[in-house]
């Protein structure tokens, strides 16, 4: 009706008037198409605000209809204390068969989860340094208590496979939570956030960026990837530079024989600097929401993370923090590590120190890259030690919490570690009542528990028939205040800092191992 109207008022105009009412309906009838065009101009505007903002709200949701997170009532009650410095990001690459990755990677559905890779991702509080430090699957180490489906906790397991942690439970799923568990134990470090990637996100990623440069120091076969097949089969690369994505990046990520020894430390190397070339794609295409959308609809979509991390724009938002972070800046190592027959054994003090330097947000050259968390308030540190002059020299200590204050066994292990003494448990005492801190040790380890004394005043020694030092912490540990101050820690040894890689190095630099 209105529009009938609209046309119908001009015509009656024209009809009723002389020159002037003629030259003044003119100049009316001007206006009102300048206001309809007006109009129209704002009405078309609004609708393409509406349309912008509904295809952005439509994408998140997406996003967060993408992801999945695991249950974080799976985390230790004795880990690590926060801190103002840096972030930690537990990076998962898991070889589970759900959700279509069979078709990717072999298997069956219905195989526990296990884990293929795991790196720790430390941001440094400047946001202008990050290090990841990748831990061999085949590491020998202690897989703390665990839930499992069902609500009860496993028993603490000494002397176990790294990637064990992972398939805890026995769920196609996998356990995140206990790897997580796994890490802050044998780091000190607490872990802000746990990011688990399969074999679909991977390659989905990589298709996204266009392609992903390696580099392969021989032709490579399919009995390379698979070596139960009775051939060498057909080539699959070729020795040389080469762009993959999809199908192709994951079998170059996967590659253990053939290539240097065969291991899993060799396989590493190229996953490091695949990794590298993948950030250099990144960063070349430019980190903003608009790039990283792609990206992240193409990880959501076979990603599980923590709660923390749990929305799009809080994933994004991570992403977007990281982006003054400079390639040469950005490292990537091995964790300092020793074969020690089929497996893998963790060297001590070495990987201490590391992980010591990282906690005091220090860089491999010794740079201090510190400075308070994005948002974050500046607290002391939760290292209760005194500056004593007390070197550990890797000596092995197991840690109990004998109060009911949480968090305890993991805060004197940070200690410890800082010192240079390996932590081999952290774990509840069998009672929770110890007024005070008290220290046993067995035959012939009086002087490591005299050592240990002097980084907890008050502490009572006491002699044991059983073998090894162990500190049960009291109630009086738990009342100290937290010391102003951590001790200097200990410098990486050179031949930690000189193995590591950076993100811009050459991808054919330092690629296999043996």
């Amino acid at each position: 009706m209105t529009m009938t109207s609209s046309r119908r008022i001009p015509s009656a105009r024209r009809q009723d008037g002389g020159a002037g009412r003629g030259s003044a309906s003119r100049k009316g009838n001007g206006d009102g198409r300048g206001s309809r065009r007006i109009r129209m101009a704002l009405a078309l505007c609004v609708s393409l605000l509406v349309l912008v903002v509904a295809g952005a709200g439509w994408i998140y949701l997406q996003l967060n209809g993408n992801i999945n997170t695991f249950d974080a009532g799976g985390l230790s009650d004795n880990r690590p204390a926060g801190s103002s410095n840096g972030e930690n990001v537990l990076v998962i690459g898991s070889d589970a068969r759900t959700g279509g990755n069979d078709a990717l990677g072999g298997g069956s559905s219905d195989d526990v989860g296990r884990s293929d890779t795991a790196f720790l991702l430390h941001v440094y509080a400047d946001h202008r340094h990050a290090i990841a430090v990748s831990i061999p699957r085949d590491s020998l180490v202690t897989v703390p208590p665990c839930k499992v489906p069902g609500g009860t906790w496993t028993k603490s397991q000494p002397n176990t496979m790294f990637n064990a942690a992972y398939s805890v439970g026995d769920t196609p799923q996998g356990n995140p939570a206990c790897t997580q568990n796994t890490v802050e134990h044998l780091t000190g470090l607490r872990v802000d956030h746990t990011v688990v990637v399969d074999f679909k996100g991977f390659a989905g990623l990589t298709q996204v960026v266009g392609g992903v440069q390696v580099c392969l120091p021989q032709n490579i076969y399919e009995k390379d990837l698979n070596p139960h097949l009775p051939t060498r089969g057909n080539l699959l690369f070729s020795k040389g530079v080469q762009t993959v994505s999809g199908q192709k990046a994951l079998d170059y990520v996967r590659i253990r024989h053939g290539i240097g020894d065969g291991s899993d430390i060799g396989r590493i190397k190229r996953q490091q600097a695949f990794v590298s070339s993948l950030l250099k794609e990144i960063k070349s295409n430019g980190l903003t929401p608009t790039k990283l959308l792609p990206l992240a609809d193409a990880a959501t979509k076979s990603l599980t993370v923590d709660p923390g991390l749990g929305s799009a724009d809080k994933l994004i938002s991570f992403a977007m923090s990281l982006k003054d972070i400079d390639l040469h800046n950005t490292k990537f190592l091995t964790v300092p590590w020793r074969y020690q027959g089929e497996h893998v054994a963790i060297v001590q003090p070495d990987a201490d120190a590391l992980f010591a330097a990282l906690r005091a947000d220090r860089t491999l050259d010794g740079h201090d890259a510190g400075g308070a968390k994005h948002g974050a308030k500046t607290t002391a540190a939760a290292n209760p030690s005194p500056s004593a002059a007390v070197s550990g020299a890797g000596r092995p200590v197991a840690v109990y919490n004998g109060t009911t204050t949480s968090g305890l066994a993991a805060r004197a292990a940070t200690t410890l570690t800082t010192h240079g003494f390996t932590v081999t448990t952290t774990a509840t005492a069998r009672t929770q009542s110890h007024p005070t801190t008290l220290i046993e040790y067995g035959p012939g380890g009086q002087a490591t528990a005299q050592d240990v004394a002097a980084l907890f005043p008050g502490a009572q020694l006491e002699s044991v028939t059983a073998p090894g030092v162990s500190i049960v912490l009291g109630q009086t540990y738990a009342d100290a205040p937290a010391a102003t101050a951590s001790p200097t820690p200990t410098a990486v040894p050179s031949s930690v800092a000189d193995s590591a890689r950076s993100a811009d190095d050459n991808p054919c630099s330092n690629l296999t191992y043996g």
